[in-house]
């Protein structure tokens, strides 16, 4: 328990009505969890405003109420504090309360369209095989230790993200590695951590349903490394051409890595192929498990992370060549008969899409057929559903539109959406099939002998969301299913 005093400290305020010196059981800014002797922290969110919601919270029990406009009638035996910006200072508030863990762990963050995921997960393992005591918040995962908490956000929200990071702090953890997302960067979700390095994998098309504009997004990406500490890294691609102008502004020490042109952490692709990566990474040649370019970037990155934390470059390649990627990040099975390839990939993004099927495309021998199951997500930005199946067509010699998680939307409406991406000369390679566990299936039938399947688009997800109900549902699952119902 802590005074309000104490836990608004660095907060900008701009009025107080009541005392200060009272004790506070908890932060909270969902007023469904508020108890006695709550502060209330009234966000105004993207759906909903905190503000409408201060009555039900004083309703509850809450001993203050933190907000950006002050109630028009004020209780006497309730603590009202008006701040500049709620979404802020519920961080600050948060980090105060549980005692500012991200200063007493080294906190790497991750941003980018895509990557993040692998790179925060492959620095978990690489930092735990080390030897050290570590945390992963991502969006497969939070883990601490050996200890696996589900994630429901890509970045948690401030309270139970430091709650998080205190739970790491007093188990031990010396290093804590976390996917930060735009969102999260806009809604202040990270307000008030401090980072010991910041990581830009990459920035392409997405979330425009959020942030309306391209440059809007990059805007907020680059927010993330304008806020980084002069004690902190900076690291990023140089081979994205907005990579340097994520470190523009910002005080952190920068870095640099490629694999094509000069850069601090420089990496050249030898071989690729389904046993793994060859690369040479600076003047050192190293064989890993992972398999594509993409891939071989998040390698690079992870290498230069740890480089700049301090770890010895011959231990961390060794270590490296052992480890596995994400789950469902290029997960792979071969069928038992037919050595049908079948690849379950998180790729929901025109780019990341592209990426997987040029490194499907250098996988093959030549006579293998490449099928492509795709959909696009409901609720969520519809610029890239033509473009997601322009991507899948050009890349694949058949391709089954579906559902990925049409959430409140019509999922035939979603595909209708995608297929008026598809050139008129290419429309002969698609199928569209509503039921993604049928799609699934009549891509396994139509597969030959040492064929490649790709289900794309929800990678490690164990659900299907439809009107507001997510349904289990796991693609490399039912792959294996049906691959065995049908002898494959």
């Amino acid at each position: 328990m802590k005074t309000l005093r104490d836990i608004l400290y660095n907060v900008g305020i701009r009025a107080v009505h009541g005392n200060t010196d009272i004790s506070v059981n908890a932060p909270a800014i969902d007023s469904r969890s508020v108890g006695p002797g709550d502060a209330f922290i009234a966000v105004k969110g993207v759906h909903t405003d905190g503000h409408q919601y201060i009555d039900k919270a004083i309703a509850q029990g809450a001993a203050a109420i933190i907000c950006e406009t002050m109630p028009e009638v004020l209780l006497d035996t309730v603590t009202y504090v008006q701040v500049d910006n709620s979404a802020q200072a519920s961080g600050v508030i948060a980090g105060n309360f549980y005692d500012n863990p991200s200063h007493k762990l080294q906190l790497v963050g991750v941003t980018g369209t895509n990557g993040k995921t692998t790179i925060a997960t492959i620095l978990f393992r690489l930092f735990s095989q080390l030897g050290y005591h570590c945390g992963l918040l991502s969006t497969v995962q939070n883990q601490i230790g050996d200890t696996v908490i589900p994630s429901t956000h890509t970045t948690p929200d401030p309270i139970n993200l430091n709650a998080l990071l205190a739970r790491m702090v007093e188990e031990g953890c010396l290093y804590a590695f976390m996917e930060v997302s735009s969102h999260a960067i806009h809604q202040q979700r990270v307000a008030g951590l401090k980072f010991a390095g910041g990581i830009f994998s990459n920035i392409t098309h997405d979330h425009l349903d959020y942030h309306k504009t391209f440059d809007e997004y990059i805007r907020v990406k680059k927010s993330f490394f304008d806020n980084l500490p002069a004690t902190a890294f900076a690291l990023t691609n140089l081979d994205d051409k907005r990579g340097m102008v994520m470190l523009q502004n910002t005080k952190a020490r920068k870095a640099t890595y490629s694999l094509r042109t000069l850069a601090d952490f420089k990496g050249k692709i030898l071989e690729n192929n389904l046993t793994g990566l060859i690369m040479q990474v600076g003047d050192t040649e190293v064989h890993f498990r992972l398999i594509g370019e993409f891939n071989a970037y998040n390698l690079l990155a992870v290498y230069g992370a740890a480089i700049l934390l301090g770890q010895d470059k011959a231990t961390v390649l060794r270590a490296l060549s052992n480890i596995q990627g994400a789950e469902g990040r290029f997960e792979y099975i071969v069928s038992a008969h037919d050595q049908i390839i079948a690849i379950v990939d998180y790729a929901h993004t025109p780019d990341a899409l592209k990426n997987v099927l040029a490194t499907i495309k250098n996988l093959r021998k030549g006579h293998e057929q490449v099928i492509t199951v795709v959909g696009c997500g409901g609720d969520r930005d519809t610029a890239k559903r033509p473009v997601m199946a322009a991507v899948a067509t050009d890349g694949s010699d058949r391709v089954i539109f579906t559902s990925d998680n049409p959430r409140s939307e019509d999922p035939e409406a979603i595909i209708r959406e995608m297929e008026a991406g598809v050139p008129v000369h290419l429309k002969k390679r698609v199928i569209s099939i509503t039921d993604r566990r049928e799609a699934i299936k009549t891509a396994v039938t139509l597969a030959g002998k040492e064929d490649i399947i790709l289900v794309a688009g929800k990678g490690h997800e164990k659900y299907q969301e439809i009107k507001g109900v997510k349904h289990p549902f796991d693609d490399k699952q039912v792959l294996e299913e049906v691959m065995r119902l049908l002898d494959k």
